[in-house]
């Protein structure tokens, strides 16, 4: 049983990781087709916000919830992320910042 719960734990957390790496894609395709190989790119240059974690001790821990406890996964970098969403000029990485803490929260739930 404790294995079965580990190695379903496991996978959830590679299809955690698989998602923030698919949905930027999936949205680059849609919504910015001529350009969405450097829309994706800039999306994907959203997982540095990740570097927070460095601060966290321990740096990595799967059942811990970012949103609220990582620096710029907190509420009010979360609220800045969502107005970068709708400024021409940080679109793409407001969209990409948004979606990572869209993803993060679904793990906290």
């Amino acid at each position: 049983m404790i294995h079965t719960f580990h190695s379903h734990h496991r996978s959830i957390h590679i299809f955690h990781i698989a998602l923030h790496f698919l949905l930027p894609l999936v949205v680059a395709q849609l919504f910015f087709k001529p350009e969405w190989k450097i829309s994706y790119l800039l999306m994907m240059s959203t997982m540095l916000v990740d570097l927070d974690h460095l601060f966290a001790d321990p740096i990595y821990n799967p059942d811990r919830c970012s949103i609220g406890f990582h620096p710029l996964h907190t509420y009010i970098p979360i609220g800045i992320y969502v107005v970068m969403s709708f400024i021409p000029f940080t679109r793409l990485i407001g969209i990409g910042l948004v979606i990572h803490m869209a993803l993060d929260a679904v793990t906290c739930i």
